[in-house]
């Protein structure tokens, strides 16, 4: 089994990632690179253990987590195919257990839209992972009258705290944000991220959990 520190260690996936810092940076998009990577790595192992899945498949989620964005260099709107598509061309070879590079493939080809149907704990875990990080460190650009132009920009700027939860006793997956209504009000958040809570809800009741959404000490969901 290949472990997530081998996975950081590739110098391909550093390149790949790199790259897509690189290209990001150029469409002034929020950070895509190292700190989200491991923020999601980090969150879909905890919600992977959580569910008392095995230390093997903690270890692919973290995995699937830190590769799911690193296509985005070669496309924006289909980097979840060209992530997956990049991460079997490099680690192939070195994984041999078949469902364990299918797992990881599928997850990430799948944790960005809607249209392929969840069908494993590994992708639905990346999902919340992914889509739950909102937060002004994720903005990059510094100057603050451009963030407050850019609804993205603007809407993670905003946010000055995010914690996730996840309570096994309530069966409930929770995101609790808090949101400075100065710089943005919440519907600006629904106007960009309602499509995103909708996926996580989803990936929720895969896990035969509901997911909550709390904004401001304010329950949404």
């Amino acid at each position: 089994m290949i472990t997530l520190k081998q996975i950081k260690q590739n110098p391909k996936t550093k390149e790949f990632i790199n790259q897509t810092e690189v290209y990001l940076d150029a469409l002034s998009y929020t950070d895509h690179g190292e700190r989200h990577l491991n923020i999601v790595a980090d969150r879909a192992r905890k919600i992977a253990r959580h569910l008392n899945l095995s230390v093997h498949e903690q270890e692919l989620a973290a995995i699937a987590g830190y590769c799911h964005d690193m296509g985005n260099f070669l496309g924006r709107t289909q980097h979840h195919y060209w992530s997956s598509f990049l991460f079997s061309q490099v680690f192939m070879s070195e994984i041999n257990n078949p469902n364990d590079i299918t797992s990881i493939m599928q997850a990430i080809a799948s944790h960005d839209k809607n249209e392929l149907k969840i069908v494993n704990k590994i992708t639905a875990c990346l999902i919340l992972a992914d889509k739950s990080d909102v937060h002004r460190t994720r903005v990059k650009e510094k100057n603050m009258n451009k963030i407050k132009t850019d609804i993205h920009n603007r809407v993670n700027y905003s946010v000055t705290k995010n914690d996730f939860k996840i309570n096994k006793n309530k069966k409930q997956i929770i995101l609790k944000l808090n949101i400075d209504t100065k710089i943005t009000k919440p519907m600006d958040y629904f106007e960009i991220f309602l499509e995103r809570m909708t996926f996580c809800k989803e990936a929720a009741k895969f896990l035969k959990y509901d997911f909550v959404l709390i904004i401001n000490n304010f329950k949404l969901s």
